[in-house]
Parts: C-alpha cells; sequence; structure tokens
C-alpha cells in the first residue's frame, strides 16, 4: 500500500512521529513523505533536517512559502502551493494521503488533489478555533478528505455533520501524546544545559498572532511584553518562536526586544524537536500562550495553560486549562492564580490508548475495499 504523507512545519511532524514510525516498520506501506511549508525555510529552522535525523530518506520537497508574513503574501503562497501540488499530484499516485491539522499551506496542497481524485486521510479535523483563519482551512480539509482520524468523539460528530456521512469517521485521540508515559526525555540537568536555561523555575511559552482580526496583533504584543517584564520577576522565561502566520512577524520581533532588554530572564529557541519540547514542558512550572499544544498535551504532563486571547476558542480543553483575554491585568491575575495551584492532577481529554494502531488497521481495512 503506497502512502504519502504531507508535511508543512514542526508542529505537524511532530505530532505525526508515532504513526510514520509505525508505517515505516511495517513492510505493508510504501512510505514517502512529502515535505514543503516552513520545513524548507532557514527562517525557521530548516526543519527538514529533523526529518532526515529521525531517519526518513523517502522523501520529495515541495518549495513554496513566502517569507513575508502579510494578507497578501499568505494569499500568493496559498495559489503557489496549490499550482505546485497540482504538477505534484499529476506525476504522484498514492493509495492515500495523510494531512494534519489546519494550516494554510496544508488546505492548499490538499485542494490542489481534488481534481485527481487523491484519497486523503484528515488527521485532527472537527476542531474548532474561532480566533484563527485556520478554522475554516481545517474545514476545508475535512471536506476534501476521505478518512477521518479525530481527537475527540465531539469532533467526530462535527466531521459527521459536515460531511453528511459516519463513514471512515474515528475517535482516536490525540497523536501527539500516544505512547507519552513511554518517552525517553533528556535529564533535566542536561536539557538546561543543552538549551542553556538557568537552574530556577521557568515557564514555556508559545504565542502565535490572532489571525481573524490581525489589526489587533500589535496591541497584543505590547500587552504581551509588559506581562513578560512582570512575570520575569519570578519565572524565567523560555519561548518557542512562532510558525509562518499573518503578522507573525510581530511578535518575533517583541520576543527579540525582549531578549536585548532583559537577556538574563528569557531565552527564545526555533526549535527543540518533539521530545525536547516535552522535556521543555515536564520541567516547566506551567505554560502560556494561545498554542493548540499547550491545550491538547500540557494534562498529559501534569501543567496547567494560561490559553490567552481567541485563537483557541471553542477548542475542547481540559480542566488545567485557564482561559485569559488578551490583556496584561488578566495575564497577570491567571499567573497569580496559577502561583497557588501547583501541579494539575486530573485527566486529558484527547488522552487515548494506541491511536497508530487504530490509524493502521483503519486504512488497511480500506484498502481491502478500494
Amino acid at each position: 500500500m503506497k502512502i504519502g504523507v504531507l508535511t508543512s512545519s514542526r508542529a505537524d511532524f511532530g505530532i505525526y512521529l508515532p504513526l510514520l514510525n509505525d508505517l515505516k516498520d511495517d513492510s505493508f506501506f510504501e512510505l514517502r513523505l512529502i515535505v514543503f511549508g516552513t520545513h524548507l525555510s532557514p527562517f525557521h529552522g530548516n526543519t527538514i533536517y529533523e526529518i532526515n535525523e529521525k531517519g526518513f530518506d523517502d522523501i520529495d520537497c515541495i518549495d513554496s512559502i513566502l517569507l513575508n508574513d502579510t494578507e497578501s503574501s499568505i494569499a500568493a503562497s496559498y495559489g503557489l502551493t496549490t499550482i505546485k501540488f497540482s504538477d505534484y499530484w499529476k506525476d504522484n499516485k498514492f493509495d492515500v494521503v495523510f494531512c494534519l491539522g489546519d494550516r494554510y499551506e496544508m488546505s492548499a496542497a490538499v485542494q490542489a488533489g481534488i481534481p485527481f481524485g487523491i484519497k486523503f486521510a484528515h488527521i485532527h479535523g472537527g476542531e474548532t478555533t474561532l480566533g484563527a483563519i485556520d478554522n475554516i482551512f481545517r474545514h476545508q480539509i475535512t471536506l476534501a478528505s476521505t478518512l477521518h482520524f479525530t481527537s475527540t468523539d465531539q469532533y467526530a460528530k462535527k466531521i459527521i455533520q459536515l460531511t453528511g456521512s459516519k463513514e471512515w469517521v474515528y475517535d482516536i485521540g490525540s497523536l501527539s501524546i500516544a505512547d507519552i508515559d513511554k518517552s525517553e526525555l533528556i535529564d533535566e540537568s542536561e536539557f538546561r544545559k543543552e538549551f542553556q536555561i538557568p537552574d530556577t523555575p521557568y515557564i514555556l511559552v508559545t504565542f502565535h498572532p490572532e489571525t481573524v482580526d490581525p489589526g489587533k496583533n500589535e496591541k497584543y504584543a505590547i500587552e504581551l511584553k509588559k506581562s513578560f517584564k512582570s512575570i520575569s520577576s519570578d519565572y524565567f522565561i523560555v519561548v518557542t518562536m512562532p510558525n509562518a502566520d499573518t503578522n507573525g512577524a510581530i511578535f518575533r520581533s517583541t520576543i527579540k526586544e525582549l531578549e536585548r532588554e532583559i537577556p538574563k530572564k528569557i531565552k527564545s529557541i526555533e526549535n527543540f524537536g518533539k521530545n525536547n519540547y516535552f522535556a521543555a514542558m515536564r520541567y516547566s512550572s506551567f505554560l502560556l500562550g494561545n498554542s493548540s499544544s499547550g491545550i491538547i498535551e500540557a494534562a498529559s504532563f501534569g501543567k496547567f495553560v494560561i490559553n490567552v486571547g481567541n485563537r483557541q476558542k471553542g477548542r475542547a480543553t481540559s480542566e488545567n486549562v485557564l482561559d485569559s483575554e488578551f490583556t496584561y491585568e488578566s495575564i497577570m491575575n491567571c499567573v497569580n492564580r496559577v502561583k497557588k495551584i501547583g501541579n494539575y492532577e486530573g485527566i486529558n481529554v484527547y488522552e487515548k490508548s494506541s491511536p497508530s494502531s487504530r490509524i493502521i488497521e483503519a486504512i488497511k481495512n480500506y484498502y481491502e475495499i478500494i
């Protein structure tokens, strides 16, 4: 069975990884990774090297992303990605192609495949994020896909509502936390040494721009900067840098300004890689930001998350998530609450057993009838 996997960023590759390893080890499958987006961008860390380091050699690269992050550049990148993938799908055939999430470049690659009858298997569909235009792209990908693997039952029901069919819809939990209890993470002292993080309490931060109303991001960056300066009196701040989104440079420049102004209090990391990111999460005091990774994964590490703004509004959350408005006062109020709580000891609503095995069983069953 010939399988293609679309990966456009460090984030989706990290989520895919348990499945990719299982597909690679199963002789039933002929696996090929289709690499594009920020993987090929020096500005975002050239994360294709991480793919190579993980032992994946059967790769096709499609370079289509523009480095500018204006609305017109995002639209142009979408169009260019669609054009390049129209040529790719014309010349390359697969039994199933995996796609994941809601990025605009992922949507463009999938839309280009519709006229060619590509059978897409969508992971993390059915979710809702009202503060990001990704919400639209995610549903576009869902409607273009044949198989669906959702992270909660609620999202499976949304897929059925969108497509009008229960066929080939599976609630498997989140791949990103598959076998999380078996992960061999770097020792804390080695982790701190490798990433130059001092031996003091730190918080893990990931902020992306809000793309539904991008004009407000400059205001949000000011609130963020003010909050970080106050937080830095009690915690060191470890920041993972944002992806390529509309006005993402605003947050990047704010973080770089802070590194110049309070260099002993903040550290930015372009790309941790999955295991090191999990280590960063495990050894942190809590998480702060507006990324799905905190909402989906942090509960499995017993960490509370301060979820800021509307980017993730509508997404299912465990009881470890505290919602904050994008203001200094609201953020600091949540920080002060988390200080008093300690560790989270509840469940993770995204955690289910053997998601990768269930995906493989489903696509083998699908292969028998196509």
